[in-house]
C-alpha cells in the first residue's frame, strides 16, 4: 500500500472542508477532536474500525497521573510535580523529551479534572496490593518501579496509576464510552468504517503544507480538505510484522503477543514519513512479564542460563520483561512451593512450571542448570534476605524472604510458553504541543500527530510505567487538538 500524499492542484472535487481532521477514533484521536472543538475548530474524525476505542478500548484504561491529583490529596498523598518529572526523566532516559516530561508532570492533575469533568469516574480510594492492575473498583495503584531501585533513593514515591471506578478489567470499555459520548455531544462529524490513505499538500518539498486527507469509505476515495490541519492518531505498529522486523526486530522476537488492534500497522507513521517526517525511538517497546499477582512470587528471583539472578525482582513486569530478554536462556522464576499460592488462577503469565525439587541440587538437576551456579545464588540471596540488605540487586527488604525450599521454578524463556505481551513506543518526532517535525527538525505545516503514532513521554521499555500509554495518548491528544485549533 502507498502513502505517497497527493497535491492539492490535483483534487478535483473536496468532498467536505473542516478545519481540523482527526485520524482514528481512540483515546488520542477523541480527545484531539474535543479539545480542537473546544477551541472553536470545525472538526472530522475517521475511524477505519467500525466503532470508536482503538487500543484504548482494549487496555485497562489505568491512567498514570501526578502532582497533585484530586484522587491522590483525597487519599492522603502528596505527591510534587518534581518527583513525578525526576521519575518519569530518569525511567524514560536518555531519550526522554524534558518538554513533553516537564508539561506531562506540571499537567497531570489538571488533565484527570478535565476527564472527570466529561464524566470519568474514579474513586477517591487506593488499591495497595502489588498488583497489574485494580480488579476492584479502587482507584490509586503504583503501577511503575517507583518504590523500587534505583528510584526509591532519588524521588519521593506515590501511586500514579489511577484505574476507573469499576470493578474487573472493564476500564477500556467504560472510558470508550464516555470520550465517545463526548465527541458525540459535540457538533463533530464522524466517519466510521473510513480508512485514512493519503495525505493531500500543497506542494511537495520543504514549504510544504498539509491541507487535506483521502479517506476510503463506502468503497470510494475521498477527499478531505483541512483548513487549519491534521492529527494523525492511528496507533502505533506492532501489527505490522513488515515494520517489527525493520524497526524492532528483537522486540518482534522476544514477545509472544502483540497487544494493540488490528489497526495498529503504522499506517499514520507511514503518513507522516511520506511527506518528510522523523520517526524516533522506533527500536523500544514494551515487553512484560507478567507475573504478579500472586504478589508472593516477588518472593522468588529470576535466574538466567547460568543460575546467576539480573534484576530485583520487587521492580515492574514491564521493566524485568526488559532485563530478561538480554540473558542467556532458559530464564526462570525460582521460588518457593509455599509462594507459589493461586498463581495458576491468579496470575496472567501462563508460564509452565520447569521443575521441583526439595533441595536446590535436585531442581538445578531437573532445570539442568549448573549446579555450583543456581547453589551459590540461592545461598547469596538468602544472606541477603536473612540480613534484610540485598547488596547484590537491592531488592527491598518487604520482599525479601530465605528460599528454603520445597522449591518450584517457573519458565519465563521467551517462546517456551509464557505470556509476554508487547508494543511498541516508537513513532513520529513531534514537539510538546504535537506538531510533526521534519527529518530536518522543522515543522512540517499542517500536520500533527498524538498517541502511539507519536513519540510522546514514555520512551523505554525498562522505565515504562502501566497507564503511561493511556495518560500520554490522551494528553498529547488534547494539546495537539488544542495547537491544530489556534493555528
Amino acid at each position: 500500500m502507498s502513502f505517497s500524499p497527493i497535491l492539492e492542484k490535483d483534487v478535483v472535487t473536496w468532498t467536505d472542508k473542516k478545519d481540523v481532521l482527526v485520524v482514528g477514533f481512540g483515546g488520542a484521536g477523541a480527545c484531539s477532536a474535543i479539545e480542537a472543538f473546544d477551541n472553536g475548530a470545525s472538526v472530522a474524525i475517521f475511524e477505519a474500525a467500525s466503532e470508536s476505542g482503538g487500543s484504548t478500548k482494549l487496555s485497562s484504561a489505568e491512567l498514570y497521573l501526578g502532582g497533585g491529583t484530586t484522587v491522590q490529596k483525597a487519599v492522603g498523598y502528596d505527591d510534587s510535580v518534581e518527583d513525578v518529572y525526576g521519575y518519569l526523566m530518569d525511567s524514560n532516559g536518555p531519550q526522554a523529551d524534558a518538554a513533553k516530561v516537564r508539561a506531562y508532570a506540571e499537567g497531570g492533575a489538571a488533565h484527570l479534572d478535565w476527564l472527570m469533568a466529561l464524566g470519568v469516574p474514579f474513586k477517591m480510594s487506593e488499591y495497595p496490593q502489588r498488583a497489574m492492575m485494580a480488579l476492584t473498583d479502587d482507584c490509586l495503584l503504583y503501577t511503575g518501579s517507583e518504590k523500587a531501585w534505583p528510584y526509591v533513593d532519588k524521588y519521593k514515591h506515590a501511586p500514579r496509576g489511577h484505574n476507573l471506578y469499576v470493578e474487573g478489567d472493564n476500564g477500556g470499555p467504560l472510558f470508550v464510552k464516555i470520550i465517545t459520548e463526548a465527541v458525540e455531544q459535540r457538533d463533530i462529524d464522524i466517519h466510521i468504517e473510513a480508512r485514512a490513505l493519503r495525505l493531500i499538500v500543497d506542494a511537495f518539498g520543504p514549504e510544504q503544507r498539509v491541507v487535506g486527507l483521502v479517506v476510503r469509505e463506502d468503497m470510494q476515495e475521498r477527499y478531505y480538505r483541512a483548513n487549519k490541519g491534521v492529527i494523525l492518531c492511528a496507533g502505533g505498529f506492532v501489527m505490522n510484522a513488515e515494520m517489527m522486523q525493520q524497526y524492532a526486530p528483537e522486540l518482534a522476537k522476544a514477545g509472544t503477543v502483540p497487544i494493540g488492534n488490528p489497526n495498529d500497522t503504522g499506517g499514520g507513521i507511514q503518513m507522516g514519513l511520506s511527506v518528510g517526517a522523523r520517526a524516533i525511538n522506533m527500536h523500544e517497546g514494551f515487553l512484560s512479564v507478567p507475573f504478579y499477582p500472586p504478589a508472593t512470587l516477588t518472593h522468588g528471583i529470576f535466574v538466567n542460563g547460568q543460575g546467576q539472578r539480573f534484576i530485583n525482582e520487587d521492580a515492574y513486569h514491564g521493566r524485568i520483561g526488559c532485563y530478561l530478554v538480554r540473558q542467556t536462556y532458559p530464564v526462570y522464576l525460582v521460588l518457593n512451593v509455599e509462594d507459589y499460592a493461586d498463581y495458576e488462577t491468579a496470575s496472567w503469565l501462563a508460564a509452565p512450571v520447569a521443575g521441583t525439587g526439595e533441595t536446590v541440587a535436585e531442581l538445578a538437576e531437573e532445570l539442568r542448570l549448573p549446579d555450583s551456579g543456581l547453589i551459590d545464588t540461592i545461598n547469596t540471596y538468602n544472606l541477603a534476605a536473612q540480613s534484610g540488605n540485598d547488596e547484590q540487586f537491592h531488592k527491598s527488604k518487604e520482599w525479601l524472604k530465605p528460599l528454603t525450599g520445597p522449591f518450584v521454578a517457573l519458565d519465563c524463556t521467551p517462546g517456551a510458553g509464557a505470556f509476554l505481551p508487547h508494543f511498541t513506543l516508537g513513532g513520529l518526532d513531534t514537539t510538546v504541543d504535537g506538531q510533526v517535525l521534519s527529518v530536518q527538525g522543522d515543522v512540517i505545516s499542517g500536520l500533527y500527530a498524538a498517541g502511539r503514532t507519536a513519540c510522546g513521554v514514555p520512551r523505554r521499555g525498562d522505565g515504562y510505567a502501566s497507564g503511561s500509554s493511556v495518560g500520554d495518548a490522551t494528553f498529547s491528544g488534547r494539546r495537539a487538538g488544542r495547537q491544530a485549533a489556534i493555528a
